[in-house]
């Protein structure tokens, strides 16, 4: 169940098959780049799109061993995008990776929104740009009256009509603090056009019952976390990987821990192994706080500072800016991150995970 599924699949054309969930491995929720302020493109309130800088990054992860890219999830700022820039941006991705010999590399689109129609057109769009699953996220505005029935059936009906083979996007800090139980997962997990979710949250006894539930088809729904902090303690109760946003800035340190948690594993876990993997988590969890601190605008600060990639204040608004008070926030993080870079760097001369 590790291979990349053929792109003209999907729930419509394959007869109510079973789908294939995305191959194994890190994956990133990329920032979506926009023109720098100077630039003669730049427009304060509505930037364009920067698909040069996209592209140089995307290729900066696959060449880093990333597995496949979430475009226009949260980090993404999806739903500041407006249709047809959607559509730009998946499609110059899918040409970028396919031009660079990484056709075997997935795309997941992200969608955002609540209501069921508008979420499948998204889902339309998507596949035609060049997607091959769709990450779904849960309809929070009415979470507070929302029952696990009325989600089961949210993406049961989003599921049944898909064209691509859909993710559940579990992220209870964008959505209003909807909650969707293990119980509810378990149900989900037996539709055939639901192949996996991402699990944005720390609550670590819901993700081992549904990473570790026996009554999960788990060759068929694949568990990841969002979070490369819990990367490490994911994998030991069931979780294939991570769709992580430190991945996005240092993406040879994360996929070295998931690479050696699965290769250790396979010919017998050293004690060796074992002092490496906590280093790494640890290492991956000092980099997180940024990333928990400040989302998208963290990732972006530290792209640019880190590796002169994009613009640290390039946003759309009310996120254009960068940090509040610039230098003074970057200061208590910059000693992590040149740590982090020096990491990265040195895994990249010795021919680590890229």
């Amino acid at each position: 169940m590790d291979s990349l599924p053929a792109r003209t699949n999907g729930a419509n054309t394959n007869g109510g098959a079973q789908a294939s969930p995305p191959p194994k491995g890190i994956y990133v929720p990329v920032p979506t780049f926009f023109a720098k302020e100077g630039t003669s493109a730049y427009d304060a309130v509505t930037p364009p799109l920067d698909l040069q800088t996209q592209t140089e990054h995307s290729l900066f992860l696959v060449k880093g061993g990333i597995k496949g890219l979430v475009i226009l999830g949260s980090t993404g700022e999806a739903i500041f995008l407006r249709s047809e820039e959607r559509k730009e941006l998946i499609s110059s991705q899918r040409k970028a990776l396919d031009d660079a010999g990484f056709r075997d590399r997935p795309i997941i689109a992200g969608t955002a929104t609540q209501q069921i129609d508008d979420t499948l057109q998204l889902v339309k769009e998507s596949k035609e740009a060049g997607a091959e699953y769709a990450m779904v996220l849960g309809p929070g505005y009415f979470a507070p009256a929302t029952s696990q029935e009325g989600i089961r059936k949210w993406f049961e009906a989003i599921a049944d009509r898909s064209v691509l083979p859909v993710m559940i996007y579990h992220y209870p800090g964008v959505t209003n603090n909807l909650y969707i139980a293990p119980s509810t997962f378990e149900k989900l997990a037996a539709h055939p056009n639901i192949v996996g979710t991402k699990l944005s949250h720390g609550i670590i006894d819901d993700q081992t019952l549904i990473a570790a539930n026996p009554r999960i088809d788990h060759e068929h729904f694949y568990v990841f976390t969002g979070l490369g902090q819990n990367l490490l303690p994911v994998l030991t109760i069931g979780g294939v990987a991570a769709i992580d946003g430190l991945a996005g800035v240092f993406p040879r340190i994360v996929v070295r821990l998931f690479r050696l948690y699965n290769e250790s594993a396979a010919r017998g876990t050293t004690k060796k192994d074992i002092d490496e993997m906590r280093l790494l988590q640890y290492r991956i969890c000092e980099g997180e706080k940024l990333v928990a601190a400040w989302g998208v605008v963290g990732i972006k600060e530290a792209l640019a500072r880190v590796w002169n990639m994009g613009s640290k204040t390039g946003g759309r608004l009310p996120l254009a800016g960068g940090f509040q008070d610039g230098e003074k926030e970057w200061s208590k993080w910059s000693e992590v991150y040149q740590g982090l870079k020096e990491m990265e760097e040195q895994f990249k001369a010795e021919g680590k995970e890229g």
